[in-house]
């Protein structure tokens, strides 16, 4: 990820008990239960402090919960005594924790998150990275995904830790389950999603793999290339 500059997070209220916390081109999101908070993602950090941002949206106690390990999902980690996540992410986020005294809490698939009223049911969603992890609220018909799915936004599916396979298999997967969800809640590019983006994704992978896109210099200095098929794509080494 290159290095770059952020502005301050911003709070942006979906409803009365959901926040989009905007940071550039990252988001992270905050759901406020009867009991506590859950926030996913601590975007790419900087100065400011993410905790004093929520406190000013609930009083409820906060869990984080990290999608994945990448430098713009665990910025603000340190700002917080706790983070939970895939067993697989660890040694992405283990320097930075231990520099923070933020402890790392193993999560599971299947694990159900209880934030009173409210249940997140934890999906191990690998590909873009080992252990990404996607968050579904089955009675609101929500899914947090992460990285893997984005408009306008090109996917990063190059480098440690990316798999193609792995990730298209975990495409398809949530592709089963787009009945049960309406919408979807990724850390990047336009908000929100409906379900079809995933079988969007799907046909983008598949044509990229059999090199039937472009291959486009991307709009930033990476070791990789472009990839678009309408407004979803990849960054991507063949």
């Amino acid at each position: 990820m290159p290095e770059m500059m952020f502005p301050s997070p911003e709070a942006i209220k979906i409803n009365e008990n959901e926040y989009r916390i905007e940071q550039g081109f990252v988001r992270c999101y905050l759901f406020i239960g009867e009991e506590k908070a859950l926030l996913v993602d601590a975007a790419f950090g900087g100065e400011d402090n993410l905790k004093d941002l929520i406190a000013t949206l609930t009083d409820k106690p906060v869990q984080l919960v990290l999608t994945h390990g990448d430098p713009d999902h665990i910025g603000y980690m340190g700002n917080f005594d706790k983070a939970y996540l895939l067993e697989e992410e660890i040694p992405a986020c283990q320097e930075m924790a231990a520099k923070a005294g933020t402890e790392l809490c193993v999560l599971k698939e299947g694990d159900h998150i209880n934030i009173g009223g409210r249940f997140f049911e934890v999906l191990h969603v690998p590909g873009h990275t080992p252990g990404s992890l996607a968050l579904f609220d089955r009675l609101n018909r929500i899914i947090v995904t992460g990285d893997l799915v984005s408009k306008m936004m090109p996917v990063f599916l190059f480098g440690e830790g990316r798999d193609y396979d792995a990730y298209l298999r975990t495409l398809q997967k949530l592709s089963m389950m787009k009945v049960s969800f309406d919408q979807i809640y990724p850390s990047h590019g336009e908000f929100p999603l409906t379900p079809d983006y995933i079988d969007k994704q799907i046909a983008a992978a598949e044509k990229m793999r059999a090199g039937e896109l472009p291959a486009l210099d991307p709009p930033m200095p990476l070791p990789a290339k472009m990839y678009m098929d309408g407004d979803v794509g990849f960054y991507f080494c063949m």
